[in-house]
Formats: structure tokens, sequence, C-alpha cells
């Protein structure tokens, strides 16, 4: 047999009550002819007929008054489902890491709106915090794609497309220009961003190469994010970044310029293979309403 539908279920206790297609249509806000449809569609789903239908109104059958105790209890227990899965959303707590360059407090001040009980933190996640996901000290990451280091094990839900820009001192001989393409750069030293254990994908995707072969040229070797953009500023060499990256937007002395002909990275939640706990859930649904495509430009 089909699985109930809950909304038919409903419709036929109302039906019931009236014992009148008519009042019931007005009281669901339907129209008369589609109530009547939706419980013939009931009647099919069981086998049986509900009502005995003439110019007087609906007068439930035997099997029908059978079936309006178990509709009752069956919509009874489906709002308890629904009280018990909220409040324990409402109660409960959840970790949110977040990668260098992310600003998730829209998320995060959505989410403690909507769940004022909740207990909701947030962790600052370094290229040391690669298994904090794994090993529960946070119940969901949010981070660009691809990863510096083997992610396995874990589902992955991509908020949005995320650009790779060029970042060049503002008194660069490319500042200003609408785009750019590799080879515009090619012969710029790029930063050395020296993430031990990186890899192969993460740098070749934010090292790559030219277009007629051969990697952009090594620049000096920093080990974070903070050095890397004084490096650029300074004018020792260029690098690329994703667009969104908060970094860049405090920086007066840096601009960032499309790249041409390069695809973009990707701003994406990370969270473990069957994740129970609902606030989990919630966050993403509040990641993907208010963390938006970063501003062009």
């Amino acid at each position: 047999m089909p699985d109930l539908d809950l909304r038919l279920v409903r419709y036929f206790t109302v039906v019931a009550e009236h014992q009148h297609i008519g009042r019931a249509a007005a009281e669901l806000h339907i129209a008369q002819p589609s109530l009547s449809r939706q419980i013939q569609r009931l009647e099919e789903q069981l086998g049986v007929r509900l009502f005995d239908r003439n110019a007087h109104g609906s007068r439930l059958t035997a099997a029908g008054r059978a079936f309006v105790a178990q509709a009752n209890e069956l919509l009874g227990a489906a709002r308890q489902a629904v009280t018990t899965v909220r409040a324990a959303a409402a109660s409960g707590t959840v970790t949110v890491g977040y990668a260098p360059g992310f600003i998730i407090t829209p998320a995060v001040r959505d989410l403690r709106e909507r769940f004022p009980d909740a207990e909701i933190h947030t962790r600052y996640l370094t290229p040391d915090d690669a298994r904090s996901l794994a090993e529960h000290r946070v119940d969901v990451v949010v981070a660009w794609q691809p990863f510096a280091f083997p992610i396995e094990g874990c589902d992955i839900t991509v908020l949005y497309d995320d650009p790779r820009v060029l970042v060049v001192p503002v008194t660069h001989r490319l500042a200003g220009r609408a785009s750019v393409t590799l080879d515009d750069f090619a012969e710029e030293p790029m930063v050395n961003f020296a993430i031990p254990g990186a890899s192969a994908e993460w740098l070749a995707f934010w090292w790559p190469e030219r277009p007629g072969g051969g990697r952009l040229l090594a620049g000096p070797a920093v080990h974070t994010v903070q050095d890397k953009f004084e490096l650029v500023a300074s004018g020792e060499a260029v690098t690329i970044h994703p667009r969104g990256d908060q970094h860049i937007l405090i920086r007066p002395d840096l601009t960032t310029i499309p790249i041409d002909g390069i695809p973009p990275c990707q701003a994406v939640t990370l969270t473990r293979p069957g994740e129970d706990n609902k606030l989990v859930e919630e966050f993403q649904k509040s990641a993907l309403a208010h963390l938006p495509d970063p501003p062009a430009g």
C-alpha cells in the first residue's frame, strides 16, 4: 500500500466533522471540486469508500467511522513529531567552524534568532584544525573548495561559486584592469603560501600552469594569510585568491582583478555523514540564505 498523504488525511477529518464537502471546502479555503478529488484519492489509497454522498451531504461509511479515530491519532502523532524535533533543535548545541577569510556572522545571527534557546558556538579554524570535524570539535565547517588537505567521509554542500582573482598593490601596473589572463602576469613572482602537507590538487589550483605550460614564477614563501598580503602590498609578489575573502576588503593598499579563463573555487559547508544534529541542518539553511555570492569588484 502506498504511503498515506497526511494532507489528504487532514482533509478527510474536516469533511468528517462537517459531513458536507461544501462547508469543509470553505474551512480549508480550497475549491469544492478539488476537495472532492482529494477525498477520492485518499479512498483509492485505502481501497475503501469513506463517505456516502448524496444531495444532503457526505455521510461516513462504516469504514469511514473506523478511520476517523485512526486519522486523528495519526495527525496528532505527526504534530508531536514536529514539536519534538523543533524542541530538540531549539535546546541543542552546535559548533560552527570556519576557514580564514569567511565572515559567517549573518548566518550565525539568523540561526540564533530562530533558535534563541540553543547554544551556538563558532570556532576559527587554521590548517592545524584539518581534523576538527572528524574529531567532533566542530559540527559543521564553512570553507573553500578545493581543500588544502584530503577530505574523506564528509558530506559537502555548495553555498556559492567564488571567482578567483589576482591580488596586487593599488600601484601595480595591472591595477584598474577590468580583467587579466594568466599570461598577463606570467612573469610576476607568485607568493609561495607554504602549507605543509597541502594536496597536489590544492597547489595546482592556486598556483596554476601558464597556458603554454610551466608553473607561474615562485616568489617568497610565507605561512599566514596576513604575511601573504603584506608581501603583496610591498610589491614583492602577487597572489591568486578567492574574491570573497574578507581579508582583502580591509586592505586599502590592495586591489583585486578578475582572472579570465579559470574556474572559480566554491564556498561550501562540510558535515559528517548521517549527522543527526538538527541545528547543523538549520545552520546550512541560514548559510545558504545569508552567505550569498560575494560582491563583484
